[in-house]
This record gives C-alpha cells, structure tokens and sequence, in this order.
C-alpha cells in the first residue's frame, strides 16, 4: 500500500498529463456531475417552506455523510492504492484548469466577441460589454481562485483525510458552487453549505498565495498581499488573487457587472498595469504551472521519511 504523499503525487501528474479525457467523460457522469445532482435533488427536496436555513444544514450534513462514507468504502478496496491515485487524479484540475484560462488568451487575440466568449466558459459574472483589459482580468482572477478551490485545496484535504477528505471538499465545494449565493432562494439554505466552503478552504487559499509569491521569487510582497487580500470581498480569493496581481504586475479585481449591475470593487494591486491582454494571460497560465510545480515539490518534501 503506496503512502498518501506519494498516491497524491501520482494523481497530480496523472491529471497533468491527461486532464478530462473527452473519450470517457462522453460515455460516463463526472463526478463532478454526481455531486451537482445530489446538491440538485436536496434543493429540490429541502428548500422549502420554513426554516431554510436549518434545513440548507440539513443538506449539507448528508452531503458530508455520504461523501465521506463513499470515500472510506472506496479507500477500504483500493488495491496498492490504485483508487486514491485515480479518484484525486479526477477530483483535481490543473490540467483543464490550464487548457480554459489559455483558451480566453488565444480566442482573444482572434478577437474581442471570441474573448468574451471563452471567458464566459469560466466566470459567472456579465461578460457581453466586456473590453479587452475586463476580459484578461477575469481569465487571471479565475485562473487565481481556481489554482486554490481546484488544485490545493483538494490536494491540501487529501493530504489530510485521504479520499473521505477530498470527497467531502469537493462536495462541499460543488454545493457553495451552486447554492451558495446571496439570492432571495438560496440566502437562507446555503448558507451553512458557504460559510462551510469558506472555513475548508481558509488554509489553502493562503498556501496557495504563498506558492505562487515563492514561485516567483516574491516573497518580499507578502505584506502587501495579505493587506489587499483582507480587502477582497471574499475571506479567500483574495489572497491568490492578490499573489497573482503582484507576481504578474496587473491590478485585478475593481469594478464589474453581475446580472445586469454594475457592482464598484476596489482594485487588488490598484498601482499594477491595467492595459492588459493576451500576454498577460499566458503569463498566468505559467504562474499556474510554476505553482504546481511548487504543490509537487511540497509533497516530495513530506513523503521523505
């Protein structure tokens, strides 16, 4: 039986390596799939009549239950392993993280309406009156946010609990994704599932911001990113996003458009370039990588006995 840091380093490479294998993916549900109906089916079920809210952590109590019960049937057969290696390779996404955030740089430089395009692929807020420098701003916040929610932290709670772990983040995760939000539906009955979401991802979301100012070489802006991080609307996408900004000398963040209106964010790095485009996304697709490579080094360091 292969230990976790080294199960966990073969599921970062085997994701690198093949990603979303299109092949597969078109002829079964992603697991990613299975947990969004499962989060569907609870809203369906339980957010209703009185007292949302005790019902939303309801919700959220099954959905920790059951992911980590599956977790720890499927870690109780693996042989040598195998099913960790494969299960963490699926639950992480460097790879199709990478290919996304790449795809806005070359749609963009096709043109601005391609950009737009991509870019919509990966962000949910209002994409259609977006110039070029709005469009490179939301590929590099994504690709900042995402390093965090789909890279570390899934490897951060793998590391810690094994497949329960990383079964119950990523379902976690996947209901903040969907039920989460501050509307008139879900305010009440998401949110346990967010404030949830928020506390598992409090110490990735700052091991994050620390590999990619140490894969720069800028760890000397600490400060000032933990300073713009506290400002961010979110307890932690500001800190990636405040690594990144200094890192590739951007401002990000500032004001953008949800739902038809116009919301006034400060702006992270507010003396960082603000005309920016393509080429400043390709450099944040390299920060992805450079980052991984830091997570890989990371976990080589705690294998060694």
């Amino acid at each position: 039986m292969i230990g976790t840091e080294t199960a966990l380093l073969l599921a970062l490479m085997l994701d690198a390596a093949m990603g979303e294998p299109g092949w597969l993916w078109s002829r079964l549900p992603h697991p990613a799939v299975l947990m969004g109906r499962a989060v569907g089916w609870l809203d369906t079920a339980l957010n209703r009549g009185r007292h949302r809210r005790f019902r939303g952590i309801l919700a959220l109590l099954v959905l920790v239950i059951v992911a980590w019960a599956l977790g720890a049937a499927l870690a109780r057969i693996s042989p040598f392993g195998l099913l960790d290696i494969i299960v963490a390779a699926i639950l992480i996404a460097q790879r199709s993280l990478v290919e996304h955030v790449a795809a806005v740089a070359q749609e963009l430089r096709t043109g601005l309406p391609e950009g737009r395009a991509a870019v919509a692929m990966i962000v949910g807020r209002d994409t259609a009156g977006m110039d070029e420098p709005a469009v490179a701003r939301s590929a590099i916040e994504s690709a900042a946010e995402n390093l965090s929610d789909g890279i570390v932290a899934p490897a951060f709670w793998f590391l810690l609990g094994g497949l329960p772990g990383i079964l119950v983040y990523k379902a976690v995760n996947t209901a903040d994704s969907m039920i989460g939000h501050r509307t008139e539906r879900h305010e009440a009955f998401g949110w346990a599932s967010a404030r949830f979401d928020d506390l598992l991802n409090l110490v990735p979301a700052r091991l994050t911001a620390l590999l990619i100012l140490l894969g720069h070489g800028h760890f000397v802006g600490w400060g000032a990113a933990i300073r713009e991080a506290r400002q961010h609307r979110s307890p932690n996408a500001g800190w990636p996003e405040a690594a990144m900004a200094r890192c590739l000398g951007v401002a990000l963040s500032g004001p953008r458009s949800y739902g038809g209106q116009m919301r006034d964010f400060p702006f992270i790095n507010p003396d960082g370039r603000r005309e920016i485009g393509a080429a400043e996304i390709d450099a944040a697709v390299r920060a992805l990588w450079r980052t991984w490579f830091g997570l890989c080094l990371c976990v080589v360091v705690l294998s060694i006995p």
